[in-house]
């Protein structure tokens, strides 16, 4: 696919699709703005060649029902907060599509920037409907594709619009993404250790099996590493296990073994009566977990183990946190390995969600290599996934080779 810089933008109108969904608190003011900042090299670089800017995002899940009486799914926040960043005046449309957004298109001037309001407000975004598609790039030269994070979406403003926009390309976030992925798992430096957490086997049962085919090293811990022991004979107690994926989990033991891939799992734990602040807590060899208890968080061994399995490590790919880390008594384990992996030599490329909270957290976001914006983008990756996005912008280029 062709970026934002391999084309003629001075002067043109530019439609980039960015990814505002950021976190807002009860008072609507925004908590984290990693994904306003991600965009800005993509943004200024319009800016420094006169382009007039139109942005669009969406925000929340308002389902498709309207402005009216949703304003707390308004883009309103996310307007002040890039104002801000970028020093100079936003504007925020009434509206997605329209005649009065048609308007304020016409009457921007070079260097103008215009947020487009929420895109979900509009069924027809999901829906990945041509002709709301057609409507958003409406008088618009060239469309950029800057949100990573939406890329494994088959909707109007990432799939449909490339079908109607004059030049379609990607901006800088897109290209990053892009890059330190194939870093990570195409050409990556060896050895390669994926590290991975999280809750739910389910979820990334599908990636796992995919990264056998890439990895020197996997290390399982979080919530779903309970469902590896339980297969193994262990009792687990009343900690989260997918019952369904037991046999799925030998397997997928068996499947690392025969290709030589070094597999490690907790071999102690945080136990807890219960899941909370007023939990009563034990640290526990994984053998010894009581049976009306529940696993909440790697413990100290595992920690050493985890840290040594990755001492050599050239390439780190890490997705999902080592314990229920929202709560200070569980949340040593994921504090301790952002610290292993930040201190490590290795490229380390982290994927957003859960462990992106926790960097920030333990404040150490800036030692990491590569924090994805995109969780269920970059798991998609992972899975081995063609991503819709991506694979527009692949089309169009196809297409418009002399472009």
């Amino acid at each position: 696919m062709k970026y934002i810089d391999e084309v003629d933008i001075k002067g043109k109108t530019l439609f980039i699709r960015v990814d505002f969904n950021v976190p807002l608190d009860q008072n609507r003011n925004i908590t984290d703005d990693t994904r306003i900042r991600a965009v800005l090299p993509t943004i200024n670089f319009s800016l420094e060649n006169d382009a007039r800017v139109i942005l669009a995002s969406h925000m929340g899940r308002p389902k498709g029902k309207g402005i009216k009486g949703m304003e707390e799914f308004s883009l309103a926040p996310v307007a002040r907060r890039l104002a801000y960043r970028l020093h100079k005046k936003v504007k925020l449309a009434p509206n997605c599509v329209g005649p009065e957004v048609d308007r304020l298109k016409e009457e921007m001037k070079p260097g103008d920037v215009l947020l487009l309001e929420n895109l979900r407000f509009y069924p027809e975004e999901e829906k990945n409907d041509p002709n709301f598609a057609r409507d958003l790039v409406k008088g618009v030269d060239i469309y950029v594709d800057d949100a990573f994070a939406v890329a494994h979406r088959a909707h109007a403003s990432v799939e449909a619009v490339t079908k109607f926009a004059p030049i379609c390309v990607a901006g800088f976030l897109m290209r990053d993404e892009v890059h330190y992925f194939h870093r990570s798992m195409e050409d990556p430096a060896r050895p390669l250790v994926a590290l991975i957490g999280g809750a739910k086997i389910s979820s990334k049962l599908t990636a796992l099996k995919n990264l056998l085919k890439h990895v020197d090293k996997m290390i399982i811990g979080g919530a779903m590493a309970n469902t590896f022991l339980k297969s193994m004979g262990y009792e687990v107690g009343k900690s989260l296990v997918d019952d369904s994926l037991l046999q799925s989990a030998r397997d997928l033991m068996a499947a690392a073994l025969k290709k030589k891939v070094k597999f490690y799992l907790p071999v102690d734990c945080v136990v807890a009566d219960r899941l909370g602040k007023q939990a009563e807590t034990k640290i526990l060899p994984v053998q010894e977990v009581p049976r009306d208890w529940v696993i909440a968080d790697i413990g100290p061994a595992t920690v050493t183990l985890f840290g040594e399995a990755l001492q050599n490590a050239k390439t780190i790919v890490w997705n999902g946190p080592m314990g229920a880390f929202e709560y200070d008594a569980f949340s040593r384990g994921t504090m301790a390995m952002v610290q292993k992996v930040a201190e490590s030599y290795a490229l380390t490329i982290v994927g957003g969600g859960d462990t992106d909270v926790a960097l920030h957290k333990a404040g150490e976001f800036q030692k990491f290599s590569y924090v994805s914006t995109g969780g269920g983008a970059f798991l998609e990756l992972l899975e081995g996934k063609q991503l819709p996005g991506i694979k527009a912008l692949e089309n169009w280029s196809k297409r418009h080779k002399n472009v």
